[in-house]
């Protein structure tokens, strides 16, 4: 078992987690508008979605590792081509962070928990970052591929939740932040940028 390996994939998870996203803005935006515990339900439900996708790609693509080596890299390198693809998107994307114009809803903190699962389930761009993410952070030569890509499931879900729950609890003070230092979006833009690079070169080599 590699744990460096391991230890890359929780420092990339954070990184990503970090950066501005559709998920982690509508957790800030949920708690700015209507509190702490609406924020948190919200990360509860995106989080508990990643069950589905980690399911889906450990089953799949631990049955294409078993057909076929030369098909695995294949997806190796669409992935890391995929990635490539992010990071230009958010080149060619505005640093400024917007947290003005948007407004949550008030809602339950059932519904938010329910909203935040089935946005991330029904996110077909969830499916295919993961197949993208994961493979090249196998870390064993002797553990199954389906635990190997579990135990990466769990690590991701741990840190994202982490990091989501923070923004959730220190959303004032964030937006306090970004107000002040208009470069935070543009630091945050490069961050994910790199970040974004770096996997997909780790996955190549």
């Amino acid at each position: 078992m590699n744990y460096d390996i391991l230890i890359s994939f929780a420092f990339a998870t954070s990184a990503l987690a970090i950066a501005p996203g559709p998920d982690n803005i509508y957790v800030l935006i949920q708690s700015i508008t209507n509190g702490k515990s609406y924020g948190l339900a919200t990360v509860c439900g995106l989080i508990t979605g990643c069950i589905i996708h980690t399911t889906l790609l450990a089953f799949g693509v631990s049955a294409i590792i078993a057909a076929n080596e030369h098909l695995f890299f294949g997806i190796k390198l669409l992935g890391a081509i995929y990635l490539l693809f992010l990071a230009f998107k958010v080149f060619k994307s505005d640093s400024q962070l917007d947290l003005e114009s948007n407004i949550a809803t008030k809602k339950s903190l059932k519904q938010l928990f329910v909203q935040g699962f089935f946005m991330n389930v029904l996110n077909p761009k969830v499916t295919i970052f993961f197949l993208a993410f994961f493979p090249g952070f196998l870390f064993s030569e002797t553990m199954s591929t389906v635990w190997q890509f579990y135990i990466l499931g769990g690590l991701f879900m741990l840190v994202s939740f982490v990091i989501f729950s923070s923004i959730a609890l220190l959303a004032g003070q964030i937006k306090t932040y970004t107000l002040k230092h208009k470069n935070s979006g543009l630091f945050l833009k490069w961050l994910q940028i790199v970040v974004f690079v770096g996997i997909a070169v780790f996955i190549l080599i």
